[in-house]
């Protein structure tokens, strides 16, 4: 990639964050006030007709609100009139990607109970002279766990995301050439490995220390991390939004097309001028 092509892509990620600043905003003080929200309704008591109701309502008005929150970003960060569907529909497209995220999930949840049984089996199948100190029961489990995160937090976000986006633009038109492209794409998939990251692996590590101090330094300390483990998963999910946004959009070839017209007119006038 040219310097060019990456000045233009950082450009382009710096615009559409200015366009969608309200949405992108949105994500870090909407979602605290929908946790709180269901925080909230798990506390509601059941004794009367109406309060069964409100329990009932609540988390589809909780779920509604979320997935207006990430269709109005993501499709904020787009920025493609063509073929763009209605923000509700769009919105409800969400619903899929969540099913079919939750699936994968849920396999690897299944995956991470069967770890133990899948280390010993294969500690018992290495070679003896590298059972001992290879491949021990310990290695092997710690390497399933890792294969394990690197699927839940990268593979599949990965896969998920872009098409989540695409279907919140366009509904179930999606744009399949652009969304391959994307998936081949190794900038896509650094900035989710680095998302992943700074997003997830970083803040585990702020409640790996125990605990000292006084109780109001302990509060305190909690209070801290939990608002900076917050910021930074905010913040990797929105930059990974915006990059998927930005990649879309550079596999268009309409985009292409336009971008090689503005080098071109500027390259003319550069020499105009010259």
């Amino acid at each position: 990639m040219s310097e060019g092509a990456a000045t233009s892509n950082w450009s382009d990620l710096g615009r559409r964050l200015r366009a969608s600043l309200g949405w992108v905003a949105a994500q870090y003080w909407a979602t605290v006030l929908i946790v709180l929200a269901g925080i909230g309704w798990t506390r509601l008591p059941d004794k009367h007709v109406w309060q069964v109701g409100l329990t009932l309502l609540i988390p589809l008005v909780l779920l509604a609100a979320f997935l207006l929150l990430e269709a109005g970003t993501m499709r904020g960060l787009v920025r493609d009139e063509e073929r763009r569907v209605r923000t509700v529909y769009g919105a409800l497209t969400l619903l899929v990607w969540i099913a079919i995220a939750s699936l994968a999930w849920a396999l690897l949840n299944w995956c991470g109970d069967q770890s133990v049984l899948w280390a010993g089996y294969l500690n018992s199948r290495a070679p003896a002279h590298l059972r001992a100190r290879l491949f021990t029961y310990a290695h092997i489990q710690l390497w399933i766990t890792i294969l394990i995160w690197i699927f839940r937090w990268i593979v599949v976000p990965a896969k998920v995301i872009p098409h989540a986006v695409a279907s919140a633009q366009w509904g179930w038109r999606l744009p399949w050439r652009r969304l391959i492209r994307l998936l081949l794409d190794w900038r896509w998939w650094t900035a989710v490995v680095v998302a992943a990251m700074l997003g997830v692996a970083l803040p585990a590590h702020f409640y790996a220390s125990q605990p000292s101090g006084t109780v109001s330094h302990q509060v305190w300390a909690v209070i801290l991390k939990l608002a900076g483990a917050y910021l930074l998963a905010i913040t990797s999910w929105g930059a990974v939004l915006a990059w998927a946004a930005v990649l879309l959009g550079r596999s268009n070839p309409r985009a292409e097309n336009d971008a090689s017209s503005s080098l071109s007119e500027t390259g003319g006038n550069a020499r105009g001028n010259a």
